[in-house]
């Protein structure tokens, strides 16, 4: 038989499903990932609860799926991952047609349903889904912050690293398959290892991945500012093997704001912490995440975001329109007021700006040669 797993979300999700995927082939399954157009027995989706279009999608996706198995295109439908384990009870009572809902840690309630088991040797193996020289490495699960905006410890509940010892047996059979890039994810890098070792072990970590032979990319995402080890950034600045690149999402520059989101750390601590990336990595890559229309912003404050990203040049930026959801800080303690119009118009705002600043750094590369990974080829 033929499983399809659909995974939406993040890259941590997509780790998860690379590693039932893997748990399915040695049951004796055909597996898929992500194929819309094939037609296979049993559909997984693997959901994404975290903000209103995420969730959204994953019921649009949902509701797609039930109208296949209606008519007779697939025989199981199971639904996985943080939509599930946000709202099981509510999407159980509205969606029958499921064959059963699954939260984030039941991978092997998963394989029961379906006849097999969570095989103990295959832990550290995973089905890449990713192109074939790069993948993921989740290093812990769950968060301990308390950003008000924030679902994910609702959903993931607190912080579990995974310990150094388990994560290099994973990356030795990583890059025993071909992989030359490892992104390191978790909700909050910079709190990596304080659960097991009683400190941040994000420098240890790096230390024994760089010795791994044929590993050639370490690359950093998701980490927060506040206690950041910077450790790391020497690391960086003498490693070859570790990127040039730091994704570190900052969501807002305004003290008043940063104290509303819960942030633990005010603009004087980012520009402190960007500027020491600068300084001791000339080409360093920052990227990072801003939030528009938190409860409380004002037209003073969203221009205080917006000319510091004007100002600071980062070369990667995403940013997102704040979303009220239940079960957060934010929706017990603020009103939204912000129309949702005006967190579209501010958002759109810095987009604009991004795009300007991420052409001029583009351009300033013409000329220049660079050690670069080919994804795929297009159109020849």
């Amino acid at each position: 038989m033929t499983v399809n797993i659909l995974t939406l979300g993040c890259s941590k999700n997509l780790v998860d499903s690379e590693h039932l995927l893997a748990q399915f082939r040695v049951s004796g399954y055909k597996v898929l990932h992500n194929a819309y157009d094939t037609t296979a027995e049993i559909v997984i989706i693997n959901t994404c609860g975290f903000i209103l279009d995420a969730k959204e999608e994953s019921v649009h996706t949902i509701l797609s799926y039930i109208e296949e198995k209606q008519r007779g295109n697939i025989q199981k439908l199971f639904v996985m991952g943080c939509l599930s384990e946000r709202y099981r009870e509510e999407l159980t009572e509205e969606m029958p047609e499921v064959d059963g809902f699954y939260g984030v840690w039941e991978m092997p309630a998963i394989l029961e349903a379906m006849g097999s088991r969570l095989d103990q040797r295959l832990l550290h193996e995973r089905e890449l889904t990713t192109p074939s020289h790069y993948a993921y490495l989740k290093i812990s699960e769950g968060c301990n912050r308390t950003c008000a905006f924030c679902a994910i410890p609702g959903i993931r509940g607190a912080q579990r690293s995974i310990s150094i010892k388990e994560l290099l047996k994973e990356s030795n059979s990583l890059v025993s398959k071909g992989v030359k890039e490892l992104i390191l994810i978790a909700q909050d890098l910079t709190n990596y290892g304080i659960d097991l070792y009683g400190n941040r072990a994000l420098p240890e970590l790096l230390k024994e991945l760089v010795k791994i032979k044929e590993l050639e990319w370490i690359r950093l995402h998701y980490a927060y500012p506040t206690g950041f080890p910077e450790e790391v950034i020497d690391l960086m600045a003498s490693e070859e093997k570790i990127c040039n690149y730091m994704d570190i999402p900052i969501q807002h520059v305004n003290n008043d704001i940063l104290s509303a989101m819960g942030r633990g750390h005010n603009r004087e601590k980012i520009e402190s912490l960007l500027q020491k990336f600068r300084k001791q990595i000339p080409d360093v890559a920052l990227r990072t995440t801003v939030l528009t229309g938190f409860p409380g912003e004002t037209e003073k404050a969203f221009s205080e975001l917006l000319d510091f990203v004007g100002a600071f040049r980062f070369e990667r930026l995403g940013v997102f329109p704040y979303s009220h959801e239940d079960d957060t800080p934010a929706f017990k303690n603020f009103q939204d007021m912000i129309p949702d119009q005006l967190k579209s118009e501010r958002a759109g705002a810095i987009m604009e700006l991004q795009q300007e600043i991420s052409l001029r750094l583009n351009e300033d590369k013409v000329g220049k040669s660079f050690k670069v990974l080919i994804d795929r080829r297009e159109e020849g």
